[in-house]
């Protein structure tokens, strides 16, 4: 039997698989379980890290440093929420204390969601963290409490997110 028009194209059997986020600090592998960052003594067990349950610190577990605390050491944040106006001038501690409690909350849940730094400059404070969720999260709480202007950004080809909050 004949069959007329064009032939079919053989169908390609790989495939270009591109990572759409670059995070330099995501381990490649599955790391041996269970293991104890030495820094912060968080644990990774059951895929993830988290921190350990005071009876169940694992004996014998491998050490790795977690991606937040390698974030620490190198200065290289995943995040940035810059903080500015005349209100943060008056209010700072209270903020600050805002921040803090977010992260504190957040890190319950997640080991790796970490404020790196607070910076006070002259006229603005930087908060950067190891993670891209923790200023949003920051940000979103400082404007429902004290309301002011909220943006954030997500870099498109690399781990980053650069968030300000800014009232008058």
């Amino acid at each position: 039997m004949k069959t007329h028009g064009i032939p079919a194209k053989p169908e390609r059997r790989d495939r270009l698989i591109r990572e759409r986020v670059h995070d330099p600090y995501k381990v490649r592998r599955k790391l041996p379980e269970p293991a104890l960052c030495p820094e912060c003594g968080a644990i990774y067990q059951a895929g993830r890290w988290q921190w350990p349950k005071p009876k169940l610190r694992p004996e014998g577990a491998h050490e790795v440093i977690c991606q937040a605390c390698h974030r620490i050491r190198d200065q290289y944040p995943a995040g940035e929420l810059t903080l500015s106006g005349h209100f943060l001038e008056g209010h700072q501690t209270e903020i600050l204390n805002l921040a803090r409690h977010v992260e504190t909350l957040e890190k319950e849940e997640h080991a790796l969601h970490r404020i790196m730094a607070i910076k006070a400059q002259a006229d603005r404070v930087v908060i950067t963290t190891t993670d891209i969720h923790l200023p949003r999260r920051i940000g979103q709480a400082l404007f429902n409490a004290y309301e002011g202007d909220f943006d954030f950004a997500y870099d498109e080809g690399g781990y980053f997110m650069r968030a300000t909050w800014h009232r008058g």
